[in-house]
């Protein structure tokens, strides 16, 4: 099975697509496409077998900033919001779950963050993991970071994370990512 990622395409058929979490289920299904085509907001690649085009999993990603940078680069940087890559969702489909696709989407999303650092600017990637989700991201080294504004009390809080640009480079250097 060659598993391939690339762009979302409107023809791609996203009903069929099942993660086991309704949120992300009803936004890939209603909004990623447009998100992408209309509001032209973020941007969704999707994991598919190239033999069948089936949809495996998928990653939405859009521009952002931070405007508190981590303790750890705070002497290093600038104090003024600073480009990063938003990893706005990610999903795997209940059937390939545990087969990598995960990982491999990451991966291309690690890669998307190295070209923005060299092509625009991007000091790293920036998550709001699910309190479920948290330990998936820590493997990859996302650490939580504190963000003072935007929290909504009307759903689980989510947990931001931060993975900076130096350890990504070092990520993709390593095999099994």
């Amino acid at each position: 099975m060659k598993i391939s990622i690339r762009l979302l395409r409107e023809a791609d058929d996203r009903t069929t697509f099942h993660s086991g979490d309704i949120e992300l289920d009803r936004f890939f299904e209603k909004y990623a496409g447009q998100n992408q085509f209309r509001h032209h907001i973020g941007s969704t690649y999707i994991a598919t077998i190239e033999e069948t085009s089936d949809i495996l999993g998928f990653a939405t990603v859009a521009p952002g900033h931070i405007d508190d940078v981590p303790l750890a680069l705070r002497s290093k940087l600038p104090r003024y919001p600073l480009p990063v890559l938003r990893l706005a969702r990610l999903a795997v489909s209940e059937k390939a779950q545990r087969r990598g696709i995960g990982a491999a989407l990451m991966r291309f999303v690690f890669d998307l963050a190295l070209s923005l650092s060299v092509d625009y600017g991007c000091i790293g990637i920036l998550v709001d993991a699910k309190p479920v989700a948290e330990s998936f991201y820590a493997q990859y080294g996302f650490y939580p970071v504190q963000i003072i504004q935007g929290q909504s009390g009307t759903r689980p809080r989510a947990i931001p994370m931060f993975l900076p640009i130096g350890t990504i480079r070092l990520a993709t250097k390593k095999p099994g990512i």
